[in-house]
């Protein structure tokens, strides 16, 4: 029997911090689907269908990385995928309170649900999207910090050039 993992997120836009938790997790399961999240209440930069475009990119050919949609309850999807696994991935003691909580409101929804903890590489510790997104908003360098497709997107997104 496979082990698969889900690796949920919003993805806006994914990092190279956020590929670094993938394949560290591909040593352990035989295969993961990133999960990204689609919540239209949430206010992304880029829309579902170029998030998932730029993971896909991303991640290239990979056959043990599969890229899919969803929305509603986290553990649902997990459920419907035929896994128990949810990964996550952490940099900071900072992140540490909001994963606990959701990790343990999942396990509340479904006491079968386990949630793995991987913590990122040194040199990703200070990158997420957010702070990727406000450097890239006002013309900072970002080459290195995310995929070379993201890199372009975001180029595209803010209107500058280097």
């Amino acid at each position: 029997m496979q082990k698969m993992a889900i690796y949920p997120g919003s993805f806006d836009p994914i990092t190279n911090g956020h590929l670094s938790i993938l394949r560290r997790a591909l040593t352990i399961f035989d295969t993961v689907t990133i999960a990204v999240a689609s919540n239209p209440t949430k206010g992304t930069l880029f829309a579902l269908e170029e998030r998932i475009e730029m993971i896909r990119k991303s991640v290239k050919d990979d056959e043990k990385v599969f890229v899919d949609s969803f929305s509603g309850l986290l553990v649902d999807y997990v459920k419907s995928k035929k896994t128990n696994v949810i990964l996550r991935g952490m940099r900071a003691l900072s992140d540490f309170e909001y994963e606990f909580q959701m990790s343990l409101m999942n396990r509340k929804l479904d006491r079968n649900i386990q949630t793995i903890f991987l913590m990122t590489d040194y040199k990703w510790l200070y990158t997420s999207s957010t702070i990727i997104k406000e450097a890239a908003s006002y013309g900072g360098g970002i080459n290195g910090l995310v995929p070379d497709i993201v890199y372009q997107k975001l180029r595209e997104k803010f209107g500058y050039q280097e």
